[in-house]
């Protein structure tokens, strides 16, 4: 593993654990040459997924482009991290039991629109602005009756 610091090719494993939700397994890492410290995650990829966008393209599926998806929604709620972790582990390991290679974008989205309901309506209706690509203010009114939501506070 290279050190994110120095960019030295032989870093050691200090310690290995289990993650919280036991989906990865968490290493301490210390680079010999620069004495740095990172954390490395090591997690089980059971198939390599390609994300079918709307426009046709084809894209390898990456983990990290769902959570900055979900940590923008969810930037300044009240939603502890392992929370959100568990809540993409569990989205990732939806995908991968779908049996497909290929998925579309649009299944992407609506598994993270229903996880996020479930933890953080205000985070739900942030994803849905723009992943429905709201326009207008009657967009959203609309969408939050179509959701049952309170429109009022």
């Amino acid at each position: 593993m290279r050190c994110p610091f120095c960019g030295n090719l032989d870093t050691q494993v200090k310690d290995s654990r289990p993650s919280e939700d036991g989906a990865a397994i968490r290493r301490r890492r210390s680079c010999p040459q620069c004495g740095g410290r990172f954390t490395t995650f090591e997690r089980v990829q059971l198939r390599e997924l390609m994300v079918l966008k709307r426009s046709g393209r084809r894209l390898p599926f990456e983990r990290q482009k769902l959570e900055r998806s979900i940590s923008i929604a969810l930037r300044k709620r009240p939603v502890d991290a392992d929370r959100v972790d568990q809540m993409i582990s569990g989205i990732v390991r939806q995908l991968e039991s779908l049996g497909e290679t290929e998925i579309k974008s649009s299944v992407i989205g609506e598994m993270v629109m229903k996880a996020l309901k479930g933890v953080d309506e205000i985070a739900f209706v942030r994803y849905a602005s723009v992943y429905r690509d709201f326009r207008e203010t009657q967009d959203f009114a609309d969408f939050l009756a179509s959701e049952g939501l309170s429109e009022e506070g």
